[in-house]
């Protein structure tokens, strides 16, 4: 078992459920919006005032770009290690904890039932907060990262992969890129590219 693959088994709640598969991309889907509006509300009315902040992430935030359909949501609650505070509200509508994962920013996802979602939980001012929100605004603005994503992530998605985190893995690269150039768009003084 690779290094990935165990720090994946040990992040996942139940069972590990492998790919086998390449990843299935389709066109921008206008309704994701809505549908993540629709998860919003139902995480905003479960929580109320613990859930500090929710933002669509991801690349089904990005009208244009493909991607897997489902809803990437970002969620803020005051600390995500005090899984009192929100496990049980998101559980009571049918939320699946699925990833728990202590030493990665205190991160935990859930599966959502009804609409195909992936709901990841920070604490208040988590700096991956900030990297989710500059990569999907970057590529909102930039269409030179916006198609180069798509390119690499259509190169990406034909081959087979075990997991899906291996195709997110795979990305990395070419991410960490996008983000230097948007967070460097940020300085005084700073051109954009």
């Amino acid at each position: 078992m690779s290094a990935s693959e165990e720090r994946l088994v040990a992040a996942t709640v139940g069972k590990v459920e492998p790919l086998n598969r390449p990843i299935v991309l389709v066109p921008y889907d206008p309704k994701w919006p809505s549908r993540y509006a629709a998860l919003e509300r139902q995480i905003r009315d479960a929580l109320g005032s613990h859930a500090l902040l929710t933002e669509h992430v991801g690349s089904t935030s990005v009208a244009g770009l493909p991607a897997k359909p489902i809803i990437d949501v970002v969620l803020a609650v005051e600390n995500s290690a005090n899984e009192d505070t929100y496990v049980p509200p998101l559980e009571h509508l049918g939320y699946v904890l699925r990833i728990r994962e202590p030493d990665w920013f205190e991160h935990r996802m859930f599966k959502s039932p009804a609409i195909d979602g992936n709901i990841h939980v920070f604490s208040r001012g988590c700096a991956e907060i900030d990297r989710m929100l500059a990569f999907r605004d970057w590529l909102r603005t930039s269409d030179d990262d916006r198609k180069l994503y798509e390119r690499t992530k259509r190169d990406l998605a034909g081959r087979t992969w075990k997991h899906v985190q291996d195709y997110a893995d795979a990305k990395s690269v070419v991410v960490s890129e996008i983000l230097d150039r948007a967070f460097g768009s940020r300085r005084p003084g700073a051109t954009s590219a």
